[in-house]
């Protein structure tokens, strides 16, 4: 059977684990800046824990796993006759992989609120898993990069949170559209069609604007029931761009104007630096994930600006307010607000924009070569020191030279250090710049200073 690995995951070879973590250490550097502590939870988490979380789409998604050991003899029998999938699952599969950082983190504050100083701001970088259908920048297994602040209402942290988003992707080079809206402005929406009770509806289907137009969200929401006038209200206030006009129109939803008011005051944070993206109020934005209260955020690459104008991907980063989400683990009165970072796609976006540095402190310097094996000992203590000087440093096993120089070509090596002994029997270490073919006989402590130039 030819190798290969499931749909949806890919490996990494060591080039491109250098360019993650690149990636990885970016975004940590601006966390670790702004106070936030890193944490960890589990692969699996139980899946009382996931399920109900993410709406009716998202539990479709989620990967389930199968009980220990033979997990049909506790099998619901007669859902198992019925074909009733909903029914087998419970009793066949009691964990799944998760699907995101956010819920874990909610059941982790939760379950050690007494070791923890509140508010509690956090960071996690780990893979997260998601039953989708793989296409370009959609992947079932790949990281997210997740920042946190539980216990505060302030909307200060959400102004932090941009400003977060806005530093990486500058540090990254990449050029974004970081986009703004509000939950309860959508609800205000709903509320203002005469629609409350349908309010989800309303908003998956408006989640699927970019993928499927107007037309398609018009489709979505009449095969829900949504009212013919309805739908032409909601429309209408969709294509609005300001504030000032959602307030008008939320004239009589106490909800909808908090929402303005919410975005109102993140802007007095938020205004007092000059971001160096374009930060945008979109009303069309709903993040269709049920847990979100509040502000809500996605990046996209920005198409219009100089080089990026061929790049097509989805969004690369996207979070928001959480209200109730510790409330579901028997912590009520805990707000939160956080954002995700795609690194599968900003790692996708990067290689398209040829954005990755050419030389990484993590690969390697310095490929040290020997003549025979007298000269491979001497090698061996003379890698030693250019190691312990903080130069990363490896030593060629075998002594062929057309093998040596073909192993150090197909890593992309920069510096080979030839050990060869001479007609006296010293020991002699020529210097070789892969680039340049300069070749230099010097001393051990020289070659350490060129090399840490």
């Amino acid at each position: 059977m030819k190798p290969s690995t499931p749909k949806g995951t890919r490996d990494f070879l060591p080039a491109q684990v250098v360019k993650r973590n690149y990636i990885f250490d970016t975004i940590k550097s601006v966390f670790i800046k702004y106070g936030y502590q890193a944490i960890e939870t589990p692969t699996m988490e139980k899946l009382s824990t996931l399920m109900g979380k993410y709406g009716d789409e998202g539990d479709k998604l989620l990967f389930k796993i199968l009980n220990n050991g033979d997990y049909l003899a506790d099998a619901n029998e007669d859902a198992l006759n019925n074909k009733d999938s909903n029914k087998v699952l419970s009793s066949i599969a009691s964990k799944g992989l998760r699907y995101d950082l956010t819920v874990p983190f909610a059941r982790f504050v939760v379950m050690h609120q007494n070791d923890i100083a509140f508010p509690f701001k956090r960071y996690q970088i780990q893979p997260v898993w998601r039953a989708d259908r793989p296409q370009k920048g959609r992947y079932r297994e790949f990281y997210q990069c997740d920042v946190d602040i539980v216990g505060s209402d302030s909307l200060l942290y959400e102004a932090e949170l941009v400003q977060m988003y806005d530093e990486v992707f500058t540090n990254l080079g990449i050029k974004t559209i970081i986009k703004v809206n509000n939950r309860k402005i959508l609800f205000g929406m709903a509320e203002a069609a005469g629609i409350a009770n349908q309010f989800m509806d309303m908003t998956v289907a408006i989640d699927k604007l970019d993928k499927i137009g107007e037309q398609g969200v018009k489709d979505e929401m009449e095969r829900k029931g949504i009212s013919t006038e309805a739908i032409s209200n909601i429309l209408k206030m969709l294509n609005m761009s300001t504030l000032t006009e959602f307030e008008t129109a939320f004239a009589n939803s106490e909800t909808g104007l908090k929402g303005v008011e919410e975005l109102r005051t993140f802007h007095q944070y938020f205004d007092l630096k000059t971001p160096y993206n374009k930060v945008e109020f979109t009303p069309t934005l709903a993040r269709g994930l049920s847990y979100y209260t509040g502000c809500i955020f996605e990046v996209e690459v920005d198409t219009n600006a100089e080089g990026q104008e061929k790049v097509k991907m989805g969004s690369i980063g996207g979070g928001g307010r959480y209200d109730d989400l510790t409330a579901n683990f028997g912590l009520k009165g805990v707000s939160g607000v956080g954002v995700s970072f795609g690194a599968a796609r900003i790692y996708d976006v990067m290689e398209e924009l040829d954005l990755f540095p050419k030389n990484n402190a993590s690969e390697l310097k310095v490929l040290f070569l020997a003549e025979n094996q007298q000269a491979h000992i001497q090698a061996f203590g003379l890698l030693n020191q250019v190691r312990s000087a903080g130069i990363n440093a490896a030593l060629y096993p075998e002594f062929k030279y057309k093998k040596q120089v073909k192993y150090a070509t197909s890593i992309n090596v920069p510096y080979m250090v030839m050990v060869e002994q001479t007609e006296d029997g010293t020991v002699q270490a020529e210097l070789r710049n892969v680039a340049t073919k300069d070749r230099t006989v010097m001393h051990i402590d020289e070659i350490i200073e060129q090399l840490k130039d």
